[in-house]
Formats: C-alpha cells, sequence, structure tokens
C-alpha cells in the first residue's frame, strides 16, 4: 500500500503547471511551480519542516518544548502542522496587515497568536521582530525559529525545491522568478540551479516600500524606501541573512495595486486559486519581457493558496475601497 506515515510525508514534489492566458504577449515557455500542493498550501511547508528537524539535531528544540516565530502567517501553518506530529506548542507573532484568514487558520491548527502593529520600526519593542525575541526569552523551553536569519530557510530550497525544478524541466530552465521576503527560497533554489548552470538567470519581485532592490543595485541600505505597503509575503524593511545578493540576477518591483489585481487575474483567467505574492510574481514576469527570448523556460514560484485572502484580494469591497479597481 502507497501512503504517507504522517501529513509531513507529503511536503515537496510540487507540480509544475504551464501559464497560459496571461503570458500571451511574452516569447517564452512560462512555468509556475505551484507550492499550493503543499498540505500547509504554502511553499514554507518545506523550510518549516528543515528548521525544526536541524534545531531537534543540534538541541536547540527539545521535547515538549514551545516554538516561537514572527511570519505572515504561512512559515506559522508549516510550522504548526510539524509541531502537531512532534508535539510541541506554537506560538506566533503576527503584523496588523495580515489577512484575518490568516490568523484563524493559525489558531485552526492550535497555534496562540500575537498581533503586533505594523507601521513601527524594526526595532521598536512593539514590532513583530522585537516581540518575538522577548516572547523566547521569557518562555521556558522555547525556541526562536528566526526565519530570517537561519540557514536551514535556504538549505530547504538548495535540498528540494531547486532540484526539482531542474528535474522537471529536464535541465532547460533558463530563468527562475520568485518574490522575495526572507530570502530563503530564491537564495537556495538559485544556488542549486547556478550550480547546475552558472547562465540561468535568478530574478526577485520586490515590492515598493521594501528595501531589496536598491540594496542590490547600489549596496546602500535607504531607509526613505521603507513605507508601509499592503502586499503580503514579500519584500523587507530589514537585510535577512538569507538573502544571498550575489546569487541574484536583478529585481523587479511590483505595485500593490497591480500585485492585487493580477492575483484576481489569475484566479479569472488561469483557474489558479492564489495568494496575494503570486500576483506580484506573475506581474513582476510580465514586467521582466524584454529579458525572454523565444527558447526560454521561464519558472515562475507561486507561493500559497487564495483562500488566505478572500477577505481582501479576492473581496471587490474592498478592492474598491483601496482604489484598486473601480464600480462598474
Amino acid at each position: 500500500m502507497e501512503y504517507a506515515k504522517n501529513i509531513l510525508g507529503t511536503i515537496g514534489n510540487t507540480p509544475l503547471v504551464k501559464i497560459n492566458a496571461l503570458t500571451e504577449e511574452l516569447p517564452c515557455l512560462v512555468l509556475s511551480k505551484y507550492e499550493t500542493f503543499n498540505p500547509g498550501n504554502s511553499v514554507k511547508d518545506r523550510m518549516a519542516l528543515k528548521m525544526i528537524e536541524d534545531a531537534e539535531t543540534d538541541g536547540r528544540l527539545k521535547p515538549g518544548g514551545t516554538i516561537i516565530e514572527g511570519t505572515s502567517g504561512n512559515t506559522g501553518m508549516g510550522l504548526a502542522l510539524a509541531a502537531i506530529v512532534k508535539g510541541y506548542k506554537c506560538i506566533f507573532v503576527m503584523a496588523d496587515k495580515q489577512s484575518k484568514e490568516k490568523v484563524d487558520i493559525l489558531k485552526a491548527v492550535g497555534a496562540e497568536v500575537v498581533v503586533c502593529p505594523t507601521a513601527v520600526e524594526p526595532d521598536d519593542p512593539r514590532s513583530y521582530y522585537s516581540v518575538s525575541k522577548r516572547l523566547s526569552t521569557e518562555i521556558e523551553n522555547s525556541w526562536y525559529v528566526n526565519q530570517y536569519d537561519n540557514p536551514s530557510n535556504a538549505k530547504a530550497h538548495y535540498e528540494s525545491t531547486g532540484p526539482e525544478i531542474w528535474k522537471q524541466t529536464e535541465g532547460k530552465v533558463t530563468h527562475f522568478v520568485v518574490g522575495v521576503g526572507t530570502g530563503g527560497t530564491i537564495s537556495g533554489v538559485g544556488k542549486y540551479l547556478k550550480e547546475q548552470n552558472p547562465n540561468i538567470k535568478v530574478w526577485g519581485v520586490d515590492t515598493y516600500g521594501s528595501v531589496f532592490k536598491k540594496y542590490h543595485e547600489t549596496g546602500i541600505f535607504d531607509e526613505k524606501e521603507i513605507y508601509p505597503y499592503v502586499t503580503e509575503g514579500i519584500g523587507e524593511d530589514i537585510l535577512p541573512e538569507n538573502v544571498d545578493f550575489d546569487i541574484i540576477d536583478g529585481f523587479t518591483k511590483v505595485t500593490d495595486k497591480d500585485a492585487a489585481v493580477y492575483t484576481q487575474r489569475l484566479a479569472k483567467e488561469e483557474g489558479m486559486f492564489l495568494g496575494n505574492s503570486a500576483g506580484a510574481a506573475i506581474k513582476g514576469v510580465l514586467q521582466l519581457k524584454a529579458q525572454f527570448n523565444k527558447d526560454d523556460v521561464v519558472v515562475v514560484l507561486f507561493h500559497d493558496h487564495g483562500s488566505r485572502y478572500v477577505g481582501k484580494m479576492f473581496n471587490d469591497d474592498w478592492m474598491k475601497q483601496m482604489g484598486y479597481i473601480t464600480v462598474v
């Protein structure tokens, strides 16, 4: 009989799916690495399990311990699933810009959720970075995951996501495009793919209000670039250690409006019910049109599922309120 021993055995080996309607103007083949097929409906399941396993191995995470992490939702879900199977408690700290669905989903799998203000500096004691660190010092037998600087994050994608893409494209992939948040996905996948073929181009999708693009191009961390933005799951106001800028060939920035509109378009024109960062990612691919020719195979990674955004990007009242669509 063929079956997984537990839900964690279903992580990975997600399909590649061709994009059709939205990429008609491009000369190349565009394939999506469709990560919602993971059990927690996001790419973050991969690195969540890897970070836990590595912490168990070196003793940072002990039996019966409490896992503490700041998350936009998806890493929390991956950690929660692994914690259920392995017998840990979870406390997740989230910024208040994240969708209510993400908070409710984490509570549904038994996690405690602490919500913090978005519009504060990273080192402000109220920020979700600071609150996560503080809780890890106050709670006995706890482990602060720190996905931003935890090397197991990028390693998970180097060991699984990258090899899958190489195998599924039979080594024909020429470009890898992905939204950048913690940096684990782009750095791990990019490192693996460039080791197989150094001519492969690795592009990051950034958002306005984030520091990545300017820092990559100038080496300057410009605080004037930082301001609150709506797009979830990508962009940062810090430089995570997991972002390996040497592996990234370039960034393209996508507006909040375009990310939201293209999230809806993926659902309505491709039948792909995906999260906010997928809208940003496919718009980023379209913005990179000049980089592609007819023989190229472009792989764009779609992070998470549309169920996280039913009250926002898939709610026309919210979209109108934000000025992203007009009343018909």
